[in-house]
C-alpha cells in the first residue's frame, strides 16, 4: 500500500479526480490570516487605551495609589485631547458638527 501512495500513477490518478486534500488546509491557512489581520487592527486602534488602563490597573493593584490616580488623570486627558483632536478633524472634512453637539 505505501509503494501505491508514492508511485506515478496514485499522483496522476488523484490529480484527475481532483483530490482536494490541500484545499481544507488552504482553508485553515486563509482563516488565520484574517484572524492576524483582524487581531492587528484591533491593536493599532486600542492599543495606547488598553496599556494605559493596564497600566492603571497594576499600579492600582499595588500599593502605588498616588501613582495610579496621576496615571489615570494622564491616560484620560491625552483620550479628552485625541476626542478633541478627532471632532476637530470630523467638522473640517463636513459641514455639520457631530450628533449630540451644537455650534
Amino acid at each position: 500500500m505505501k509503494r501505491w501512495k508514492n508511485s506515478r500513477i496514485h499522483k496522476v490518478v488523484c490529480r484527475l479526480m481532483g483530490d482536494k486534500a490541500g484545499g481544507v488546509m488552504m482553508e485553515y491557512v486563509i482563516l488565520a490570516v484574517l484572524i492576524a489581520a483582524a487581531v492587528v487592527v484591533a491593536v493599532a486602534m486600542f492599543g495606547k487605551t488598553l496599556v494605559g488602563m493596564f497600566n492603571v490597573a497594576a499600579k492600582g493593584a499595588t500599593t502605588q495609589e498616588k501613582a495610579a490616580n496621576t496615571t489615570l488623570k494622564s491616560v484620560r486627558d491625552a483620550q479628552k485631547d485625541n476626542a478633541s483632536s478627532a471632532r476637530d478633524y470630523h467638522d473640517s472634512m463636513h459641514d455639520t458638527p457631530l450628533k449630540g453637539e451644537t455650534e
